[in-house]
């Protein structure tokens, strides 16, 4: 069965895409091995500290971010919804893991906000097309999200995973 989403929609949603020279199944271990994600997920001089996967669909995705003071934040707890080995990775924090629906947040993980994220990675010359879309329930979600620094953060982290395994960005 092939999961089918919502098609882009500039008022909720965000996206960063890239071609990388990162091969693609490096890109794909660097979001599903825990130890790895580690090194890159989280913008420096924040760290990400502890990690949880547990890559199947109905499954937990968990991230807990410290600050540069030191400081653990409250973990950020998502669920995976569809997973295509190598190719795509949907998650998002709508949910706890088995689908139980998450109690909207007002200071916990992700500053209160809540999304889907669809990675997509394809095979391009000299390394993968990256693309993270991120889905918003609304409007003032996705701008929020913006405004905190979306295209800078998840920029950054992007040259942290591509800097991991001394690759290029185009």
């Amino acid at each position: 069965m092939t999961a089918h989403f919502s098609p882009f929609d500039p008022r909720r949603d965000l996206v960063l895409q890239r071609d990388i020279a990162v091969p693609r199944d490096r890109v794909w271990a660097a979001w599903t091995e825990p130890e790895r994600l580690k090194r890159w997920f989280t913008p420096a001089p924040w760290q990400t500290v502890d990690v949880e996967v547990d890559l199947r669909p109905g499954g937990i995705f968990r991230t807990v971010m410290r600050s540069p003071e030191g400081v653990d934040q409250p973990p950020n707890l998502g669920c995976y919804l569809d997973i295509v080995p190598g190719e795509r990775l949907v998650w998002t924090s709508l949910m706890e893991p088995g689908y139980r629906p998450a109690a909207p947040v007002a200071d916990g993980g992700c500053h209160g906000l809540q999304f889907t994220a669809v990675i997509t990675l394809q095979d391009h010359a000299g390394g993968t097309r990256y693309r993270a879309l991120v889905m918003h329930p609304d409007e003032d979600s996705a701008r929020r999200h913006e405004e905190m620094g979306f295209s800078e953060g998840w920029g950054t982290t992007l040259d942290q995973l591509v800097a991991l395994y001394g690759g290029s960005r185009n």
